[in-house]
């Protein structure tokens, strides 16, 4: 067996073909993504607070339905959720092709908002049921360097194409998420535990054995690192909104070189060195891997804020990618490894509304922060909090991966409902 076959076989063919599709997905949609809040901008007349608003439905939909699709994917399967997830993300970029008012961009902008509540916990819970728990963290960091695939070549392709026709970009996106859901659907089996499925689908049937539903008061912890997870999400959301107009305060004229030219440079570190950074990460207590990255984006963050010099911000987005590389997998692992078998969707859904939350108010902060007391300072705010947060998130960790989960127990008709 040679070293590609060897290669092959250490992970399920599931696996090989998430790869495939996110790199499919992201080449493409990396090459509208930096350039959305521009396109935006532009098509409402150059009205910050309102391109502001748009942006922020897509992650307030996604923080609404996200707390009901990981109990979808938990009692459905993961493949019909996920196929449907992509299918409806299609039609929503197509869409932004020929939206011409704020109603339309609003309704386009809910609907994409939905797609990816919808296939995020259920890929990530997909991962869960065909790796062992000794190699999750490998193939989040493998399935996170397909992504930055996208990273690396799709934001100059998008600039060149974003110049000529906009339109151009949302279509070869739209084709691209199409393909996907076709791969899903015929080479992608059903991963959802049948023992798991019977019992969520006979609950379903039967309300007097219906599981509980997951509680806050019951899994404290998962809330807690979904808070701590917040400031990183915000740092996130300002790069993708406010951080071009910040650029534009400096480089006036070649801003939106300078910053593709960064997401390049991510992309392409990320894709040479995530699986290395995972392996060696290994090595070392999870927490700590995480105090560290969250760190190094604080650094990052000040990075962005005082930035003068081109270099300058390299130097930034070098440190942006460590602590990306090393906090993306570790996280992922461990909400993987504390998440009972029944609620490991939910779990990732849970988890992800920090996201949902910072993409829903983050641009509308940022733009308000920018306008008013400026993008250096702004900047500087949010490495305070990645400070404090790398601390707490450090602990929370800890407690999770050291402490036990509750298991799901039959639920009383007392009890009140909850996240589903």
């Amino acid at each position: 067996m040679n070293r590609w076959q060897r290669l092959a076989a250490r992970y399920d063919r599931t696996v090989w073909i998430r790869v495939l599709g996110t790199v499919l997905t992201t080449v493409a949609g990396f090459m509208i993504r930096p350039f959305l809040s521009l396109y935006l901008f532009d098509k409402m007349n150059g009205d910050l607070l309102i391109t502001a608003l748009i942006i922020g439905l897509q992650p307030l939909t996604g923080l609404i339905a996200g707390l009901y699709a990981g109990g979808l994917a938990d009692r459905y399967g993961r493949k019909p959720v996920m196929v449907a997830a992509a299918l409806l993300e299609a039609i929503s970029v197509f869409g932004y092709i020929w939206a011409d008012s704020i109603l339309s961009f609003a309704l386009i902008t809910i609907l994409n908002g939905l797609c990816g509540s919808l296939f995020f916990p259920a890929a990530s819970a997909q991962v869960t049921d065909v790796v062992p728990e000794e190699k999750r963290a490998e193939v989040f960091a493998l399935l996170h360097t397909a992504l930055n695939v996208g990273a690396a070549c799709g934001p100059l392709l998008g600039v060149a194409i974003y110049k000529v026709n906009p339109a151009i970009a949302f279509a070869i996106c739209g084709g691209a998420l199409l393909l996907n859901a076709v791969l899903i659907l015929w080479k992608i089996p059903e991963t959802l535990p049948a023992d798991v499925r019977q019992r969520a689908l006979g609950a379903k049937r039967n309300p007097a054995a219906k599981a509980p539903r997951l509680k806050v008061r019951e899994h404290k912890l998962l809330f807690y690192m979904a808070g701590a997870a917040l400031p990183v999400s915000l740092l996130y959301t300002q790069v993708e909104s406010i951080f071009p107009q910040h650029l534009k305060t400096m480089f006036s004229t070649d801003y939106l070189t300078v910053f593709a030219t960064l997401m390049t440079i991510n992309g392409v570190m990320v894709v040479l060195g995530q699986i290395l950074v995972a392996r060696f990460a290994e090595k070392f207590p999870i927490q700590r891997v995480i105090l560290i990255a969250y760190l190094l984006l604080a650094g990052t963050a000040i990075g962005y804020a005082w930035s003068n010099s081109f270099l300058l911000l390299v130097a930034a987005e070098i440190l942006f990618t460590l602590g990306e590389m090393m906090n993306g997998p570790q996280i992922q692992k461990a909400v993987s490894v504390m998440a009972p078998p029944e609620w490991i969707g939910r779990y990732f859904a849970v988890f992800g509304t920090n996201w949902a939350i910072c993409g829903a108010i983050g641009p509308l902060i940022g733009a308000y922060a920018f306008m008013h007391i400026g993008g250096h300072w702004w900047y500087t705010i949010i490495s305070g909090l990645l400070v404090l947060a790398a601390i707490a998130q450090s602990r929370n960790v800890k407690r999770a991966l050291t402490g036990s989960t509750p298991e799901p127990v039959v639920q009383e008709k007392k009890d009140l409902p909850a996240l589903s």
